[in-house]
């Protein structure tokens, strides 16, 4: 198939372009240029924050799948269904599973399950680009799919608040936060885990219409989730436990994230997208993704960034708040 991936070499789109390659398919990546591409991958100049530029570096050509990795508010939606109407069998759109209600109201979620995040500005504007397509998919039969990733992750990207800075406190024997009581349920999925579901998506029939997300069956604490990083770095991690609301008030860049997404346990039944693509399932535990993650940062001493200021913050959250 011809597939068309607006992103296509970010967290999870590299991997999506690996693997539509992988299966044979003519692959074109759209973006700023500022990226390079696999070989065997056609690349278009162009912004998806800007509709004009994505027409022109599209033209007058058709895909039988395009998937927009970039689109983060409804404008860009509304724009993508005109451009799009009549030119792809298939529109995907990436969503985000922190649009689930928040507070969870019941365990495991399916994809039914209500859309409401009054914490998060970012969710909302998923929840507004769903509505669009739904709305789209109902009059005229716009072939959309949405995808709902939860915490998708690959060796560059740490979980942890503070990234490398937690992992750096943790090699020099100091305490790291960890919100909440640390006891809460999280789900971590590799994007090679995801990429291989989201291309069993292209040009299946019964996904049109409809709104799958795509994660691990694994669960784990946010304790858990620190104690496997701290086993990867051959440490183990001092916790000091700081409620979510308190680390949003010392740091309100993180509090969204935080209040709106992973201060709640998260379980999610992978029903569908098993159903979608017979055979998929996760399987990276995150022990192996934790190793792939130091290996990576250590391989290059440019990547393993300790931002002072965020250092700082943690020093004072710990003091004020820890036992």
């Amino acid at each position: 198939m011809r597939i068309l991936l607006i992103g296509g070499t970010g967290n999870i789109s590299s991997y999506v372009t690996e693997e539509a390659l992988a299966r044979g398919h003519d692959v074109t990546v759209l973006n700023r240029g500022k990226s390079e591409v696999p070989e065997g991958v056609r690349s278009l100049v162009g912004d998806a924050g800007d509709a004009a530029s994505i027409e022109r570096a599209v033209g007058a050509e058709t895909f039988d799948v395009v998937a927009n990795f970039r689109s983060f508010s409804p404008q860009q939606v509304a724009d993508d269904i005109r451009i799009f109407e009549g030119r792809t069998a298939q529109y995907i759109y990436i969503s985000s599973a922190s649009a689930y209600q928040k507070p969870i109201a019941q365990l495991p979620i399916v994809e039914s399950t209500p859309l409401r995040n009054p914490f998060w500005q970012y969710s909302r504007d998923k929840i507004a680009s769903e509505d669009l397509l739904v709305a789209a998919y109902r009059a005229s039969g716009f072939p959309m799919t949405i995808v709902r990733p939860s915490h998708t992750y690959g060796p560059s990207l740490i979980p942890l608040e503070g990234k490398w800075t937690a992992l750096q406190r943790i090699l020099d024997g100091r305490p790291i936060v960890v919100h909440g009581d640390g006891t809460s349920w999280w789900t971590l999925t590799h994007s090679r885990d995801f990429a291989r579901a989201f291309v069993g998506l292209f040009g299946n029939p019964h996904a049109l219409g409809q709104a799958v997300h795509i994660t691990s069956d694994e669960s784990l604490t946010w304790d858990e989730i620190a104690r496997l990083l701290g086993r990867a770095l051959g440490r183990e991690p001092e916790i000091v436990h700081v409620a979510s609301d308190a680390i949003a008030r010392e740091l309100p860049e993180m509090g969204p994230g935080l209040v709106g997404d992973k201060a709640h346990s998260v379980i999610f039944d992978n029903t569908r997208i098993k159903q979608l693509v017979p055979g998929w399932t996760a399987t990276t535990p995150f022990a192996e993704g934790a190793r792939e993650i130091v290996e990576w940062h250590r391989a290059d001493p440019s990547r393993q960034e300790v931002d002072a200021e965020l250092d700082a913050a943690f020093d004072r959250l710990i003091a004020k708040h820890g036992a």
